[in-house]
């Protein structure tokens, strides 16, 4: 059987499909970015229609270029943004609102009606997640109670919820399978990582009709096979896994202690903790990793809700860069007098604070702050916000994260000025791959492995192969002053 891999990588700003070879080699990649809505402050949607339509011209685009037919094809792998909620009818398969996207924050109130009510520890003991309007629960109970009539046809069978992955899956099957994967359903409010089932307590809470929900399998499982007419034939899609999970396998951060830390849209790092579901002290999320053959393996993991979208700002909001590889050049070029500090809490901050009112500021500016000042300041904030997660990380895990050096994986970490600042202010090695696209490469991974054409944890692991490690280099005493300057900043920006 062909080893070739077609892997779906379903994000918050495009969709993209990657064809991967037996030696994990990229043989073609297409991508589409779709529109992005903003109804109100603080409101984040995608057209659900979007999602598919993409994901599915953009699979076809790659096939197209790599020169394959579906019968070259051994498996599909999907990965996609979590905790983004689509709610659709389950005879039409369209959607009955916009997806609410993973950075929408229109439940925050409602959040703050359940933790007054002493709801959060329940949930935290149950998803080892915390009440914020990030994850899917309240994003679907806002669905059910705002769209005209949504409730009651969800409770009489007529709508399923899904998180992407069970919407592409869905459609991919031509129906004939809703179904999601350990790691998404993770991310819901609504499944217990203990028993690895739907919560009815939960369920009850948010008031969430069981026969709405998809079912939920292994990482790697036989999901289905595509509807014969979207490509030229059959393909069997082996595998499912959240974007953060994905690039953790991508990565081979297959044990307990290794990290990992992906840059995109947002930042999510992770440490792997095996088999142990380790509660945080320091308001970090307990979550599934992965699950394997039944097993499951378990993470720490740190969410920051802007990091290359500050890119994305000084690109389209500011205009002060034509393209994402500008921001590096000029924070390079930017005065090393001038100490500012921007906060890019522009739809709340995540990790370790969780304020989800909190809203961006800048510090620092004076009338010689420039375009360089901002770059370096967005740039800096990524790498500030992977301190306070690595902090948080090894305050709650004692097995060796101290040591451990960070694999990272995401558009920003092409630019070596980042990198090297980041490592500069974690004051340890960062490790960057050759293969940049881990999220897709641990959604190939997963399929790929099921199917039998690709090597199984301690094969792959082999196979990593690192670009360039970045050492520290800043002098101690730079880097207090830096880190205590940005501390001072978040305490002036918090809500309370």
């Amino acid at each position: 059987m062909s080893g070739n891999i077609l892997a779906i990588d379903q994000g918050t700003t495009s969709s993209r499909a990657i064809v991967f070879d037996d030696t994990y080699s990229i043989r073609a990649l297409a991508q589409e970015e779709f529109a992005q809505h903003f109804p109100a402050s603080g409101w984040v949607e995608h057209d659900a229609d979007d999602l598919w339509q993409t994901t599915l011209r953009t699979a076809r685009e790659a096939l197209a270029k790599a020169g394959l037919a579906a019968s070259d094809i051994a498996a599909i792998g999907i990965t996609n943004q979590r905790e983004t909620v689509v709610v659709w009818d389950r005879r039409s398969g369209k959607a009955i609102h916009r997806a609410i996207v993973w950075q929408d924050r229109r439940t925050a109130d409602l959040c703050a009606e359940l933790k007054a009510a002493g709801h959060e520890p329940m949930v935290s003991e149950k998803t080892g997640l915390l009440l914020d309007p990030y994850f899917s629960g309240t994003k679907l109970a806002w669905i059910l109670d705002n769209v005209e009539g949504a409730r009651a046809a969800a409770e009489a069978g007529d709508l399923v919820f899904g998180t992407v992955d069970s919407f592409l899956l869905w459609h991919l099957t031509g129906g004939a399978v809703h179904a999601t994967d350990a790691t998404n359903a993770s991310r819901t409010l609504l499944y217990n990582i203990h028993d690895n089932d739907w919560d009815d307590a939960l369920l009850d809470l948010l008031r969430i009709p069981r026969a709405m929900l998809p079912e939920v399998r292994d990482c790697a499982c036989e999901f289905g096979t595509t509807e014969p007419g979207l490509f030229d034939g059959a393909i069997a899609v082996l595998g499912i896994a959240g974007d953060q999970q994905a690039a953790t396998l991508g990565n081979a951060c297959f044990s307990p202690g290794m990290v990992k830390s992906t840059y995109g849209t947002g930042c999510f790092a992770l440490i792997n903790t095996g088999a142990d579901a380790v509660p945080s002290k320091n308001r970090l999320l307990t979550t599934i990793a992965y699950r394997l053959d039944g097993a499951t393996t378990f993470a720490l993991e740190g969410s920051i809700f802007i990091a290359g979208a500050a890119v994305q700002w000084l690109r389209d909001g500011l205009g002060i860069i034509g393209d994402a590889a500008q921001s590096g050049e000029l924070a390079a070029a930017a005065d090393p007098g001038q100490a500012v500090v921007l906060v890019p809490a522009f739809t709340g901050l995540g990790a370790p604070y969780w304020d989800a009112h909190a809203r961006g500021a800048l510090f620092g500016l004076t009338r010689n702050t420039g375009p360089k000042e901002l770059a370096r300041a967005a740039l800096e904030s990524v790498c500030f916000q992977s301190h306070d997660l690595i902090a948080a990380m090894r305050g709650d895990w004692s097995g060796g994260a101290s040591d451990t050096v960070l694999r990272v994986d995401g558009g920003m970490v092409a630019s070596n000025w980042t990198m090297q600042r980041l490592a500069d202010l974690l004051n340890a090695p960062v490790d960057r791959p050759e293969i940049l696209e881990t999220t897709a490469l641990g959604a190939a991974w997963l399929a790929g492995q099921k199917a039998g054409v690709w090597p199984g944890q301690s094969g792959f692991s082999g196979a990593w192969r690192l670009d360039r490690r970045f050492e520290p280099a800043m002098d101690d005493a730079v880097r207090s002053e830096k880190l205590a300057a940005w501390k001072d900043a978040v305490s002036r920006t918090l809500s309370r």
